[in-house]
C-alpha cells in the first residue's frame, strides 16, 4: 500500500513525519541522533547536488554562413532516428520544386547516433557547400 494513502487514512499528515528527522534517526538505528545547530541555535541542513560538477565546455564556432543556396550542394543526412529519412527525403522534394538550382544529396550515416563516420564528414567537406542533419527530437 501507498505509505501516503495510508496515513492519511489514519488521519496522519505525511509532513509531521518529516518535520522529525533526528527522532527517526534514532528509533530506526537505536542510537541517539546528532543535530548541528548554529550559534543562534537555528537548525543547519547540508545538500549535496546528486549531479555533480559537469566538465568543462568546449565552444565550437558556427560554420560561416552562405550568401545563397544558388548552384550549391546541400548534403541530407539520415542519422537513424525514426521518421529522420522520411523528412529529409521531404526536404529533398521542397528543394526540387521550390529550388531547383540547388543540388540535394541524400545520405545515411554508417552506424548509430552517437558513433562517428568520419567518411562521410570528408565527403561532404570536399564536394558539399551545407548539411541538414535528422537528429532526432
Amino acid at each position: 500500500m501507498n505509505r501516503r494513502k495510508m496515513l492519511s487514512l489514519l488521519g496522519i499528515s505525511p509532513a509531521l513525519l518529516a518535520s522529525l528527522p533526528a527522532e527517526a534517526q534514532e528509533a530506526k538505528t537505536g542510537a541517539k541522533a546528532t543535530v548541528a545547530k548554529s550559534s543562534t541555535a537555528q537548525l543547519k541542513v547540508e545538500g549535496l547536488n546528486p549531479k555533480g560538477t559537469p566538465p568543462p565546455i568546449q565552444l565550437i564556432p558556427m560554420a560561416p554562413r552562405l550568401d545563397s543556396l544558388d548552384g550549391k550542394t546541400v548534403w541530407l543526412v539520415d542519422t537513424g532516428f525514426d521518421g529522420g529519412g522520411y523528412l529529409l527525403q521531404q526536404i529533398q522534394l521542397w528543394f526540387k520544386t521550390n529550388m531547383p538550382t540547388v543540388n540535394t544529396v541524400f545520405r545515411r550515416k554508417a552506424g548509430p547516433y552517437m558513433e562517428d563516420d568520419p567518411a562521410l564528414w570528408k565527403e561532404i567537406k570536399q564536394k558539399g557547400h551545407a548539411a541538414i542533419m535528422a537528429i532526432g527530437h
